[in-house]
């Protein structure tokens, strides 16, 4: 088991880096959304899905995102 894990020493460093980048994105991400920051560029116009970015619409009539 233990020459195993020498050999593999490489593999398994990288692996555990890129597990560690991921996890840290994907919080930082749930910490956005609870804060109400977006990914959304504010581009709607050329926006495929700017319909369901839209949050609220405000009281004159504009979108706000």
């Amino acid at each position: 088991m233990f020459a195993w894990i020498i050999e593999n020493m490489g593999t398994i460093g990288v692996s555990l880096l890129l597990i560690i980048i991921v996890t840290e994105i994907i919080i930082k991400m749930i910490n956005d959304k609870k804060h109400g920051r977006s990914t959304c560029g504010g581009n709607c116009a050329h926006c495929k899905m700017c319909t369901g970015c839209v949050t609220k619409v405000e009281k004159s009539g504009s979108k706000s995102i």
